[in-house]
C-alpha cells in the first residue's frame, strides 16, 4: 500500500509547514488527488491515520480534495473529462487528446493550526 509512503510523507510536510508558521499543533492538512495519481482516497484516509499518531498532527484531520482529470482536444478546442478509465478521444470530433490539463495532482494545498486554548 504506497498510500501510506505518501501519508507518511503529508506529515512530514505538513509539520515542517507548521513549523515554518510559529505552530506545532495542526487541525488539518487539505491535499488535492487527481483522478489519475493512482491513490486510493479512503486508503489515504487510513494511512493518514496511522501516520499522524506520536506527530503534532496526532489530532489533525484530512481532507481530500478529489481532481477530475481532463484533457483538451486542439482539433476543436474542447476540454472534457476522461472519465474512469479515462478515455482520451473527444466526445466532440472523435479524435484523440494528445494534451492533460489535469488529473494527476497530489499536492499539499493548505495546513490548518489548531485553535489556541482559551
Amino acid at each position: 500500500m504506497h498510500e501510506l509512503s505518501i501519508a507518511t510523507a503529508i506529515v512530514e510536510q505538513a509539520q515542517e509547514i507548521a513549523r515554518a508558521d510559529g505552530t506545532d499543533d495542526v487541525s488539518s492538512v487539505t491535499v488535492r488527488v487527481g483522478e489519475l495519481a493512482g491513490v486510493v482516497p479512503d486508503a489515504l484516509h487510513f494511512a493518514f491515520e496511522v501516520a499522524r499518531d506520536g506527530t503534532a498532527l496526532a489530532g489533525a484531520r484530512l481532507v481530500v480534495e478529489q481532481v477530475t482529470a481532463l484533457a483538451w482536444c486542439g482539433g476543436c478546442a474542447e476540454e472534457f473529462a476522461l472519465g474512469m478509465p479515462p478515455f482520451f478521444w473527444c466526445p466532440r470530433c472523435d479524435r484523440p487528446s494528445q494534451e492533460l490539463r489535469s488529473g494527476r495532482e497530489l499536492e499539499i494545498t493548505g495546513v490548518e493550526p489548531a485553535p489556541a486554548p482559551a
